[in-house]
């Protein structure tokens, strides 16, 4: 590698969400109004992107009051705080610049279904395995702390079921000890 190659690689993103064209993305872009500096965001449907190195840039396109407003973005910009990927769409073009000529309801994209989804069989999109690995991750010690709760309620409830039984016992044995006390008093009550 050349010297220029290794600073441009050393100035790739790598923590940015892989997105085609037809996705709606909302782009959180960092804006310096004199001293302060805030993040505002841009959502719209991706309609194209410019392939080059360090220098990649999509356009990103939403309508709004009527009005179409296109934004061109450097992927690689640091100005970039992150990009969420809100639907992923069906297209089968790479450039979609046929959106600025229609409105409305033409201007709708399906979205992306897995195809064997469409046969039944349940498959996760994208993204959503590995955001439950995290989650299963992130919560081992919640599942661990609420095995163990059950694991102690367990116990107790195996303590009760015995106490529960032993009571049993002895209401059956009390139960027997009055019956013939029972008979005897009829028994008495027979004789008068």
């Amino acid at each position: 590698m050349t010297l220029l190659q290794d600073v441009e690689a050393s100035q790739l993103r790598k923590d940015l969400p892989k997105f085609n064209v037809g996705d709606t993305v909302r782009v959180f872009s960092r804006i310096k109004e004199g001293e302060k500096e805030r993040v505002q965001y841009f959502e719209g449907i991706v309609i194209g992107f410019h392939r080059n190195g360090i220098a990649t840039t999509f356009k990103v396109r939403k309508e709004s009051y009527g009005v179409g407003v296109e934004r061109t973005y450097p992927i690689h910009s640091p100005l970039i705080e992150k990009i969420e990927v809100k639907k992923r769409g069906d297209v089968r073009r790479a450039k979609l610049f046929y959106l600025r000529g229609v409105s409305g309801k033409k201007a709708r994209i399906r979205e992306k279904k897995d195809w064997l989804s469409k046969k039944g069989v349940v498959v996760p999109s994208e993204g959503v395995v590995e955001s439950l690995i995290e989650e299963v991750a992130a919560g081992e010690v919640a599942v661990e702390e609420v095995v163990a709760e059950e694991v102690a309620t367990e116990e107790v409830a195996a303590e009760v079921a015995a106490e529960e039984i032993v009571t049993e016992e002895v209401a059956v044995e009390e139960s027997q000890v009055e019956e013939p006390q029972a008979e005897e008093s009829q028994a008495e009550e027979s004789k008068e």
